[in-house]
This record gives structure tokens, C-alpha cells and sequence, in this order.
């Protein structure tokens, strides 16, 4: 079979195409076929050195989240048969025409869903979910303000957050083409954070007094800037790095009653399971109702890795970028 991986931490033609043998599913593991890969910024960083997670360590397999077919079972594997058509995130050797994954956190996918917009289930979605419910805790009626609403987490909160019963939605991005998108998917206001006066454009849109929940992915000056357009009593909801910089928080600026969340989609998994299995259940729902449509940016063929990989270092995806074996 073929498989991406490198050797070396660098630009995308770090990435190189391999044949490997095919693994064998292990006990509680299950084989998959792969149909379509969901390519992920946080494997782009750690591909440049970065260590997203905690790792980035050489030799590298990007993970990803991964839609396909099972073709063999393990052990003890219940719930699970040869022929399901599943998803899941695999964190690590997904660029590949099969991969071995647990059982624990896959998907089976709802009849007559695409496997390209499948991949958008396990980590983007979830992610965009739970951030704005679980972390950011929006109520209905209250304005969010989601940054970089365009990507392939972005665009999935526009939608859910509308569907959560947000009543004013904020998207931020970074040109004309990304501003069109999201206002496509419902956003309320639209507005470009390369602008200097971004921040005046969403205190503006909310009438001075800011957001009550934001939801922050750049890191960096936004960061700092998203802080100054949370509400008093808001929640500004931290769940990325794009810019590989994390600056210190200062905490005066808690003390005008804001707050600041953290998110990990694996914490919810590992400490609140029964959570993340309604909020699955519940986005099947938005997903099947058309309430939330995956959007794929662009579908690539395995051995495309490297262009998929500049396509995300150069922030050009409206939606998610798939690679298809």
C-alpha cells in the first residue's frame, strides 16, 4: 500500500509517498480502507517542527481524520463488522490507502453521506460543537464571534452556532472570497481581521459592549485583540494556535469579569464521554436536517499531499481540504 511520511521537519516537500505493507488489525482494532482523509492544520505544524499535542517527533505519518471502510477485524472488536463504512481521527499514519484504528471514538456513517464530508465529523465538527457549547456555553440570543470562520473548524461553527440559536453570529477572515463564504452560511456580520480597526468593526456590531462568547484559533495579537471584544460576563474560548504563537494572558483583563476557556476535543472525549455521545448524536441531527453542510474545499489524490499541504500553509481553503486514495 502507499503511504505519506517524512523525515525531516520543513516545507511541504518534506512530504514523501512510500510503499509499506498493509498493518493488521490488533485486538479491539479494526482495518479500514481508506475513502477519503481529512487533512488538518495542527499535522501541518507539526510536519514544520511545531509541536501541536505535545509531539512532533521524527519520523513523521500525518494523522487525520479518516473515512473509509472496514476490511478486517480485531479481537474482542464488538459493535463493528467487515463492510461498515466508519469514520474516525487516526492520529498518526492516515495519509495511507489503509490504516488500523480503535474502535472507541469511531463513526458509523449515516446513509447517503458523502465520505469526503464524512472527515469533517470526528475532529472539526465536534471541535466547533463543544467549544461553543460545552466551553463557550452559549445561550441562545447571544452574539458569538467566531475567528477564522472560513477553515475547516470555522465554517462548521457558523453553522452550528445558527443553529444553536446565536442571535447575532460574527464570522472573521482574512479576505473578500472567505468574507462571501461565510456570509453564505449564515453569518450575520462579516469582517476582515487584516483590517486595523477589526476589533472597532465587532464592538460596533455589538452596539460597544463586545461578545458573549468568542471563539479564538489564531493565537497571537488576535488573541490579545479577541480578549478586548469579549463582554463582560462573556467567555472567550481559546482552542488553537494557527500563528504558533501563544502569548501570555494579562490577567487585568479577567478582572473586568471575563473569561477565558480553554478547549481540547480530547479532553471531552477522555472526561466526558456521555457528553460528546449526545453532542454526536445532536450534530447527526443538524448534518441529516441540512442545518450544518460540511463544506470540501478541494479533493486531492493521495500522492497530492504536498499540494494539500500548501494549501492549508497559505490559508486558501474555503471549508475543508480532503485527500482521496
Amino acid at each position: 500500500m502507499r503511504i505519506i511520511r517524512h523525515y525531516e521537519h520543513g516545507d511541504p516537500s518534506v512530504l514523501r509517498l512510500e510503499e509499506a505493507e498493509k498493518p493488521q488489525p490488533g485486538p479491539d482494532q479494526v482495518l479500514l480502507r481508506a475513502e477519503a482523509i481529512g487533512v488538518t492544520f495542527a499535522e501541518v505544524q507539526r510536519r514544520q517542527g511545531i509541536p501541536i499535542g505535545g509531539h512532533a517527533g521524527l519520523p513523521g505519518a500525518p494523522g487525520g481524520d479518516v473515512a473509509g471502510t472496514i476490511e478486517a477485524v480485531g479481537e474482542a472488536v464488538t459493535g463493528f463488522a467487515v463492510g461498515d463504512r466508519v469514520v474516525g481521527d487516526i492520529d498518526h499514519s492516515a495519509y495511507a490507502d489503509y490504516v488500523v484504528t480503535g474502535t472507541d471514538w469511531l463513526i458509523k456513517l449515516p446513509q447517503g453521506l458523502d465520505a469526503a464530508e464524512a472527515t469533517l465529523l470526528p475532529s472539526p465538527a465536534q471541535t466547533a460543537y463543544h467549544a461553543i457549547r460545552e466551553a463557550g456555553r452559549l445561550q441562545p440570543g447571544q452574539t458569538i464571534v467566531i475567528d477564522a470562520a472560513s477553515g475547516g473548524v470555522g465554517h462548521l461553527a457558523v453553522q452550528i452556532a445558527k443553529a444553536l440559536g446565536a442571535g447575532k453570529v460574527i464570522a472573521t477572515a482574512g479576505s473578500q472570497a472567505k468574507l462571501d463564504f461565510v456570509r453564505e452560511l449564515g453569518a450575520d456580520v462579516a469582517i476582515n481581521y487584516t483590517d486595523d480597526d477589526w476589533t472597532d468593526q465587532v464592538l460596533a456590531a455589538t452596539d460597544g459592549r463586545g461578545a458573549d462568547v468568542v471563539l479564538e484559533t489564531v493565537g497571537g495579537d488576535v488573541l490579545l485583540k479577541s480578549l478586548d471584544i469579549t463582554a463582560t460576563f462573556g467567555t472567550l474560548v481559546f482552542y488553537g494556535s494557527a500563528s504558533g504563537d501563544i502569548p501570555p494572558i494579562p490577567t487585568l483583563a479577567l478582572a473586568r469579569m471575563k473569561n477565558v476557556a480553554g478547549f481540547s476535543l480530547y479532553a471531552m472525549l477522555y472526561n466526558k464521554p456521555d457528553a460528546v455521545t449526545d453532542g454526536l448524536r445532536h450534530l447527526l441531527e443538524l448534518v441529516g436536517s441540512g442545518q450544518v453542510k460540511p463544506v470540501v474545499h478541494q479533493r486531492l489524490a493521495l500522492e497530492d499531499a504536498v499540494k494539500a499541504h500548501e494549501l492549508m500553509e497559505a490559508r486558501a481553503q474555503l471549508g475543508k481540504v480532503v485527500l482521496v486514495p
